[in-house]
């Protein structure tokens, strides 16, 4: 594990960082100092909004949003079209973004800026299909008919997490401009900078200014506020303060859509390849160094293989190569902060405590950074411990034994979690059925998140205490509408007719239903 010098790029001016908060509005004169992770120096102070402000951001986005959704879906559209030029051509400058405020290494970051135009792209295809209106029978037929139209809700509140504030920030926003949206986003006060970069990028599209809005602030003392102003909801983060959103949305009556914590698991059955599990386990437990949703935490290995992946996946992580850099040296960076290290070493030191044996890490690298922790390996987690029942959220794994398929299966449902899962087998017929039995929104089989994650024509969501509704699919975009139903009865024939009887009535109607059902007109 080596030590890397820290460079900053010469792209993170003054004159841009400074120019990117300016959105912001703070009239309490209260600001956050959001500082460069990998060293601690700031390197800009952010704005943070009050509740007056927060109110005047939803009336812009509003005014806003009424010349929006006026225009047709293809001037829409072609605005969205630009954007995802904008951003290839200033990936670049988004990646340095990131890594600035997150402090993880240059490949997560890479690979979140292109989350955004993957969403866009799918989005830009699949939504004239989705939004154009739809004609469905009506009761009595060939006289009658209902049209089915989508609207747009209003505006729509994202409250974005720090982990990926970018690629949920401003690819929970596409979705909603798309159907005609105005959006007020939130992102963490940590990793405000790229989505404030994503919001510079459309407006220079040709999104009308004001249409996306960003405050900032501490959750709750901005979250209520927001809540009271909103159509509906989309947010990203831990189960805790999902169950208050969800609160607020019922009280406010609004949708939401909750993206939570998970204890994720890994299968490797008994004829994996231990080669692959192994390589793919290293991104699986330490990727953007444990602070993923969908990461994994637990890993369950068969009795005939336990020996032999502890073994590789012990020497594979002490030859990873942790470090603060701008280039795509390091394979691990630093965690967000301070004190979400001292959080993730707390569940460590608990495990510890409790009888876990450390195979590998287990200490902070103040040598590296602030925020630097040693990618960890547990075994004889318990679920008394809180590594062993809790979301630890860094780079932190438990090792367990499994001698059969159905205890493998009772063991990754043994949560109250369900987001993501990886099952791991030659066998892709017996992979599937597996799959099948787990509790999880997503199971990757052979791979960890990112082929659930990326394959943006299906739903992610996640099952039990990991969320509510879902991302990406048509339920992706169709959520930020309400279905107009607009019937039209060409003939008043749903009645008795001139002297007929209700019971002659009655007696034609029943034989109708029987009629239409034969015929399968209805």
């Amino acid at each position: 594990m080596t030590v890397n010098a820290v460079r900053r790029p010469t792209s993170l001016t003054a004159e841009l960082l400074e120019g990117l908060v300016q959105r912001v509005p703070g009239t309490t004169g209260n600001t956050w100092k959001l500082t460069e992770v990998y060293t601690g120096d700031l390197l800009v102070e952010l704005p943070q909004s009050s509740e007056t402000d927060i109110g005047q951001a939803f009336a812009d986005a509003r005014a806003a949003q009424q010349v929006w959704a006026s225009w047709p879906l293809k001037k829409r559209l072609r605005v969205l079209k630009k954007f995802h030029a904008l951003v290839i051509k200033n990936q670049l400058l988004i990646i340095d973004v990131i890594q600035a405020e997150s402090g993880k290494n240059r490949r997560m970051a890479f690979e979140e800026s292109c989350d955004v135009p993957m969403g866009t792209s799918h989005y830009l295809k699949r939504a004239p299909s989705l939004l154009k209106d739809r004609k469905h029978a009506g009761p009595v037929p060939f006289l009658s008919h209902s049209t089915e139209v989508r609207r747009p809700k209003g505006v729509v509140a994202i409250i974005a997490p720090w982990n990926f504030p970018f690629a949920t920030g401003i690819s929970d926003t596409i979705p909603a401009l798309i159907a005609g949206n105005g959006v007020v986003l939130k992102p963490d006060n940590k990793t405000a900078l790229s989505p404030l970069l994503g919001v510079r990028l459309l407006e220079k599209a040709g999104m009308p200014p004001g249409l996306v809005q960003v405050v900032c602030g501490e959750g709750p003392d901005v979250g209520e506020p927001m809540l009271a102003n909103a159509d509906y909801v989309m947010f990203t983060g831990s189960t805790a303060t999902g169950r208050i959103i969800g609160e607020l949305a019922g009280k406010n009556l609004i949708g939401c859509c909750l993206e939570l914590g998970g204890k994720n698991p890994m299968l490797v059955l008994e004829d994996a390849d231990v080669d692959e599990a192994v390589h793919a386990a290293l991104f699986g437990g330490f990727g953007n160094s444990g602070q993923i949703c969908m990461h994994i935490e637990r890993m369950y290995v068969h009795d005939s293989i336990y020996d032999e992946f502890r073994d590789k996946f012990v020497g594979a992580t002490e030859a990873l190569n942790i470090g603060a850099s701008y280039d795509f040296g390091p394979d691990l960076g630093s965690l967000v902060s301070v004190d979400h290290r001292d959080r993730v070493a707390a569940h460590v030191e608990d495990a510890r405590a409790k009888g876990a044996t450390v195979l590998t890490g287990g200490q902070a690298r103040p040598d590296l950074g602030p925020a630097f922790y040693e990618p960890t390996i547990l075994e004889g987690v318990t679920q008394e411990m809180l590594a062993g029942s809790t979301e630890t959220f860094g780079p932190v794994v438990g090792l367990y034994r499994f001698g059969s398929e159905d205890e493998a299966i009772a063991f990754a449902n043994d949560t109250s979690y369900g987001l993501n899962a990886s099952v791991w087998t030659t066998d892709l017929e017996r992979a599937q059925s597996v799959a099948r039995r787990i509790d999880s929104g997503n199971v990757n089989i052979n791979d960890i998140l990112a082929t659930a994650f990326a394959s943006k024509g299906t739903p992610s969501g996640g099952l039990k205490q990991s969320g509510v509704g879902a991302r990406h699919g048509d339920q992706g975009l169709l959520k930020y509408t309400d279905a107009q139903n607009i019937a039209v009865l060409k003939k008043q024939v749903m009645e008795p007719q001139g002297t007929q009887t209700y019971d002659a009535y009655a007696r034609q109607t029943r034989l109708s239903l029987k009629l239409m059902r034969k015929l399968r007109l209805r």
